[in-house]
């Protein structure tokens, strides 16, 4: 097993090479990883995992009942919210089981709950109810005024995107797979299977995963396929302070639209709420700035939903890009004559349907030709608990009895101990940078944003926590 981000890449061969160490590509690599015959190599241009859509979402654990009804979006979500479900009781990934509320604000919106019931219905998802203002208003108290009823769907969930795609990294390394990171796809050609030009020189593979995500379409036509387009559509967001999370005790939802799920009000597990996103249709795939016309919209938005939380500190403004393709469906496609799988268009719905989609595209390669060989389940996993919901390590007596570290603050917004932080570094998969230690830790990501810590917090980066 290897973590990689210098130097030139192996000579030998692999049977399989991911391009895209998001969520997605990296549940494909664990996937994989499950097949010990095979040797598998997990590509990102980045420096870490996650780096692109994966780290900038809304969190939330989709039940799948807004699908459209027999797409294959539809029947991945529902699948992988079942598995992402289990997965994450048993590696400790935090997950939260708030449910949503879609709330109608106009007579319109009110007609089009009993419909979006029955599509919940289509979708497998029976549990949805309606509610009057009554109900709803004693559901949430701090709701704006004027909101005429809403559909409760209870199985909606908040989770960690940070720590699920690490587990599945994680996982994946421990059991053979090379990740390489700051390698750059930059040309693929078929000569004898696979070869990919990189930043770092050249890899050969016998089959090759597209889960490039913003990028897909590009490897795709490199490959001669034409099949789809990636318009990066930006997502604007705010984060609250923690002193706002009893305003909210439900996934705030609006009757969707054509554009997406629309603006949400949403509790996080890190113990904040989270407003936005936009919906910017843009040009260039590294746009991830916010804007001030992008956050004054959210906060008039916000206004009607939640208009409390307006008067609650802003502690963090963030920006993703989707990929957003123009169709109502996961551009998934399989290419047996080349031995490549096309893993294109994920939206917002890909961190629910990771494990699905894995286990959909492991399907693919094997119907392509790829001898999977013996099953070996993974070795267990536990992951550092970032959720407000369960006992962080601070809080836990036995830990600190066995080692004191994990009972000195370095970072107090966030409560993180300088034992996390030194797990972090020493781990399968360790940070690169301070942005990678604040998604392995949250050090640096609470109401000061790293005034107070930040120096503590860089000094045991560079010399690795020792100590």
């Amino acid at each position: 097993m290897t973590v990689t981000a210098e130097g030139p890449l192996p000579p030998v061969p692999y049977d399989v090479a991911i391009v895209g160490a998001g969520v997605v590509g990296c549940a494909i690599a664990r996937d994989l990883a499950r097949r010990p015959r095979l040797r598998v190599a997990l590509l990102d241009a980045q420096d870490d995992v996650g780096q692109g859509t994966s780290k900038a979402n809304t969190a939330i654990l989709h039940t799948g009942f807004d699908a459209t009804p027999g797409t294959l979006e539809a029947r991945l979500v529902r699948e992988g919210y079942a598995r992402l479900g289990a997965y994450a009781a048993e590696t400790g990934i935090p997950v939260e089981r708030v449910g949503a509320l879609l709330v109608a604000w106009d007579a319109e919106q009110l007609a089009a709950l009993p419909g979006l019931a029955e599509k919940a219905a289509r979708n497998a998802y029976p549990d949805t109810v309606l509610l009057g203002p009554e109900e709803l208003y004693a559901r949430e108290p701090h709701l704006g005024p004027g909101a005429l009823g809403a559909l409760h769907v209870p199985g909606e969930s908040v989770i960690c995107p940070w720590t699920t795609t690490l587990a599945y990294a994680t996982q994946a390394v421990r059991a053979g797979v090379d990740l390489h990171l700051n390698t750059a796809v930059r040309g693929a050609d078929r000569a004898d299977g696979h070869l990919l030009t990189t930043s770092r020189g050249t890899l050969r593979a016998r089959h090759l995963v597209n889960a490039a995500g913003l990028h897909a379409d590009t490897l795709d036509r490199a490959l001669g396929h034409d099949d789809f387009t990636v318009t990066p559509r930006r997502g604007q967001l705010l984060v609250y302070d923690k002193f706002a999370r009893p305003l909210v005790r439900h996934i705030l939802l609006p009757v969707p639209t054509a554009l997406g799920k629309g603006v949400l009000v949403a509790p996080t597990v890190h113990g904040n709420v989270l407003l936005g996103p936009t919906a910017e249709d843009l040009r260039d795939k590294r746009a991830t700035g916010s804007t001030a016309d992008g956050t004054a919209a959210l906060r008039e938005q916000g206004r009607r939903v939640l208009p409390a939380l307006l008067e609650e500190e802003v502690t963090a403004v963030y920006a993703g890009l989707r990929a957003a393709t123009g169709q109502e469906d996961y551009r998934i496609t399989a290419h047996p004559g080349q031995a490549y799988v096309t893993v294109g268009g994920i939206r917002s719905t890909g961190l629910t349907a990771s494990l699905a989609i894995a286990a959909h595209v492991t399907g693919l390669l094997a119907d392509g030709g790829l001898d999977l060989g013996p099953v070996r389940e993974p070795e267990p996993l536990t992951m550092p608990n970032l959720g407000e919901a369960f006992p962080r390590p601070y809080q836990r007596a036995d830990l600190i009895a066995a080692d004191p570290a994990y009972g000195t603050l370095v970072c107090h917004c966030e409560r993180v101990s300088r034992g996390e932080i030194r797990d972090a570094l020493a781990s399968t998969v360790p940070p690169r940078t301070l942005e990678g230690l604040r998604r392995r830790t949250r050090a640096r990501g609470g109401r000061c944003q790293g005034f107070y810590c930040g120096a503590a917090v860089r000094e045991l980066f560079e010399r690795g926590a020792g100590p």
